[in-house]
């Protein structure tokens, strides 16, 4: 078993997180590694879950596991490593998903429409429940936790078409529901982010699969210094998100929190998003 280090917020625990290729994914399990925490990331590129490893200053706290979340399987393989390499689990965060790209309804057939829901409903919402079926058992035996990552269309429009924003309705349900099953040993929480910078990919079935969220950040008028946000100069990069991740899972920092979601949103609640978001079509 690989000796952990005990410093930071999360020293000596051991976390699984499921898209830690790239974006907020990898950002939170850098983090968490800084924080002392020894890390699994799961996703479906070996070779680029190995990169993530070779950058980091310490790849002793890490392992790689590649997979697919709408695989069972695959999710339980995760899990038999983590405790084969670690010895324990303690931490998860199902994270990985796809966008829609803001596709509306209106510019969806029915035969694209359904495709496009299939696909991504069962990246972002059967994906978390099939990481939390796996983890469960291991999390109950340590007590630990379940850190979500949720989205600004969990709670408004136009931060993603009607699907996207459907799954994530769908997972802020998750939470309030998992908080409740898994309950009292388990505590059940989400960040719900706003836009970032990232490689966020869209839904193969409708064309989207090589288009990435950073390309449309050239052309956004939601991001960068943008007046319609409250905190409209706020950092894009997922790195910056990451310490509501670190909070969440933190037992001496939020051990009587469960059921909850922090909004790391840049206050979009406070306007909305007016009349557009990123990478979003008009009628």
């Amino acid at each position: 078993m690989t000796q952990t280090q005990t410093h930071g917020w999360l020293g000596g625990r051991t976390a699984l997180i499921t898209g830690g290729g790239s974006g907020i994914g990898r950002a939170v399990a850098e983090r968490y590694v800084a924080e002392g925490a020894n890390v699994v990331i799961f996703g479906r590129e070996k070779q680029k879950l190995d990169a993530v490893i070779a950058d980091s200053p310490a790849p002793e706290r890490w392992a790689a596991v590649a997979g697919d979340v709408r695989s069972s399987e695959d999710l339980h393989r995760a899990v038999a490593e983590t405790l084969s390499v670690f010895g324990g689990l303690d931490v998860v965060v199902p994270n990985a998903g796809i966008w829609d790209y803001n596709r509306s309804v209106a510019r969806l057939g029915g035969d694209e429409l359904g495709k496009t829901f299939d696909e991504l409903f069962a990246i972002n919402v059967k994906g978390y429940l099939l990481t939390v079926e796996a983890t469960w058992r291991e999390l109950v035996a340590r007590r630990g936790c379940i850190v979500m990552t949720l989205s600004n269309a969990s709670f408004y429009t136009a931060g993603g078409g009607s699907i996207y924003t459907a799954s994530k309705f769908a997972c802020r349900g998750l939470v309030s529901q998992f908080a409740y099953e898994l309950a009292p040993k388990v505590r059940v929480n989400g960040v719900a982010v706003g836009a970032m910078n990232t490689d966020l990919r869209g839904p193969e079935s409708i064309g989207l699969k090589d288009r990435s969220l950073s390309a449309s950040f050239e052309k956004s008028e939601l991001t960068g210094d943008n007046p319609l946000i409250p905190l409209h100069d706020a950092s894009v990069d997922p790195r910056d998100f990451t310490g509501s991740y670190v909070l969440l899972a933190s037992g001496e920092n939020s051990g009587n929190v469960t059921g909850q979601i922090i909004q790391a949103d840049g206050g979009i609640g406070v306007r909305g998003f007016g009349d557009k978001a990123a990478g979003g079509d008009e009628l």
